[in-house]
């Protein structure tokens, strides 16, 4: 398969910045002005309106590239179980690891089911 390049041609900012700012957005769950004061800090003035398009618009390609970099899961999982009380409702809430501690998955159950999970 052939490597996506990103074309970053007729944009103010370099590419540098603007990947960093959708990183900032689409990693650490920000919000759009949150992003667009945390950037201002930095000394770059960036609307949050640039911030929504920029993610519109390279969002899917970076994250694309990003998963293609990701290490593959190890080959040992532990996986944890925990019940969790909401609304005084009883929940099990199951998450895979790998040996690393990288979280491979999740799921929120109503009824303990090991073999679903």
């Amino acid at each position: 398969m052939q490597a996506l390049k990103i074309s970053y041609k007729r944009h103010r900012f370099p590419l540098q910045i603007i990947a960093h700012v959708v990183w900032l957005y689409a990693r650490f769950n920000l919000s759009l002005r949150e992003v667009e004061e945390l950037m201002l800090e930095r000394g770059v003035d960036v609307s949050y309106e640039t911030t929504r398009r920029w993610t519109v618009k390279f969002g899917p390609l970076i994250a694309h590239v990003l998963r293609r970099r990701q290490h593959r899961p190890g080959d040992v999982w532990h996986l944890d179980e925990v019940v969790v009380k909401i609304a005084s409702r009883s929940y099990w809430l199951w998450r895979a690891v790998d040996q690393h501690g990288v979280v491979i998955g999740e799921i929120l159950q109503s009824r303990r089911n090991k073999r679903a999970a």
